[in-house]
């Protein structure tokens, strides 16, 4: 019995780029730069946040736009709320101040008592999974018009997409990465 489900196909788009770290003082990771591809900071280093930019070009890849805003905030706007997590849906967390303007950005993987497990960019400065605190979650956020496929209530509730042209990827097999949780 498969006690995981499947994962949406972004996160084996950000799972691929697990490992991708800003260069040291005075170099710059181009990757990182190519992150901020159709965010309001096109052509920024690898120096600024890029959480937000991060997400917004893995989602890209899938045909998902995204909020075109490298701040992490911007994505509490972004998609329909969820009342619980989801793996994979957007995890949007205040940083320093729960009012301030800062916050980071990155992809639910999993709660574990008090932390959240979440794969993301600028993660001790590369795309990595991490763990925050829980409390530190502002809002779970999920592609507008894509089925969720997880119910909130129960990981085993994994519910058909209706086939869609304009969305290829939402009628392919879900697959799941070997090694729920993890990188690589």
């Amino acid at each position: 019995m498969n006690l995981h489900p499947p994962e949406p196909p972004w996160l084996s788009v950000a799972r691929a780029e697990c490992g991708v770290r800003a260069s040291p003082l005075g170099q710059c990771n181009p990757r990182i730069t190519a992150y901020h591809e159709g965010t309001n900071i096109q052509g920024y280093d690898d120096k600024v946040s890029w959480c937000s930019s991060f997400v917004h070009w893995v989602l890209a890849r899938v045909q998902i736009a995204g909020t075109g805003s490298a701040l992490a905030r911007s994505w509490l706007d972004w998609g329909v709320p969820l009342p619980a997590p989801v793996p994979g849906c957007i995890a949007v967390l205040w940083r320093d101040d729960p009012a301030s303007w800062k916050g980071h950005v990155g992809f639910f993987l999993r709660l574990d008592g008090e932390h959240v497990h979440l794969l993301g960019g600028n993660q001790l400065d590369e795309v990595r999974e991490h763990v925050y605190p829980a409390h530190s979650v502002l809002a779970y956020r999920w592609p507008a018009g894509v089925s969720p496929l997880l119910t909130a209530a129960s990981t085993a509730g994994w519910a058909p997409t209706r086939r869609s042209t304009a969305e290829p990827w939402r009628h392919r097999l879900w697959t799941r990465h070997p090694r729920p949780g993890t990188c690589r």
